[in-house]
């Protein structure tokens, strides 16, 4: 039974065919639009997570350029004191290599805290209210 916003109780089967299809149409629209804002909400949050994730990769690009040019030169020159140089930009090159596969793993590892790029809150409610749509006829 429904009950209208007067207070009197309605029995549903008294309204015509017509009228509950309309009924239903109308919160048929309303719920596509509350799952289309859940949805924005969901992938504005997503987005915020990929764009920290995307900044430290960024970051540690940047940063990992500009300190590679002298701090490159530097130990090339001391470890050059000691061997060969070529032996020197050799050890040095190395290193670098090790601390650029680190940064990249810390990266990968934020991108994968984000999840799968869905919004799966919405697609979770949209199942359910598939089910409900179906259990109402």
């Amino acid at each position: 039974m429904a009950t209208p916003t007067n207070g009197a109780r309605t029995d549903l089967r008294d309204h015509g065919t017509g009228e509950l299809i309309k009924d239903l149409s109308g919160q048929i629209s309303r719920l596509v639009r509350q799952e289309i804002e859940l949805a924005k909400v969901e992938m504005t949050e997503k987005g915020k997570k990929l764009g920290v994730g995307a900044g430290m990769f960024g970051g540690a690009g940047v940063a990992g350029l500009l300190m590679l040019g002298s701090l490159t030169a530097f130990l090339i020159i001391v470890l050059a004191l000691a061997m060969p140089w070529w032996a020197a930009a050799l050890i040095v090159t190395v290193v670098w290599g090790v601390i650029a596969a680190v940064l990249a793993l810390k990266g990968r590892e934020e991108m994968r805290e984000m999840g799968k790029p869905v919004p799966e809150q919405t697609i979770e409610t949209v199942k359910e209210d598939v089910q409900w749509l179906k259990h109402r006829r």
